[in-house]
């Protein structure tokens, strides 16, 4: 089981966050295209699974926040 830890941000560094994984989260997901154009599997698994751990995180940071989108 992984260690949690606890934070407080403000609402502003809440949404630098957000902003921050949004752009991780692009660039993983064109990994992905690339791996999948290349034919790379074992890319494809491990870029994919990367995205959808940082989709994880933003949705429990928006959650708090508020954020809907």
């Amino acid at each position: 089981m992984s260690k949690g830890y606890s934070f407080t941000f403000t609402a502003d560094e809440a949404e630098i966050l957000i902003d921050a994984l949004d752009a991780d989260l692009e660039g993983y997901e064109e990994s992905v295209r690339d791996a999948r154009g290349n034919g790379n599997r074992g890319d494809v698994a491990t870029f994919t699974e990367a995205a959808d751990r940082i989709r994880a995180v933003r949705a429990k940071i928006r959650a708090v926040v508020g954020d809907d989108e």
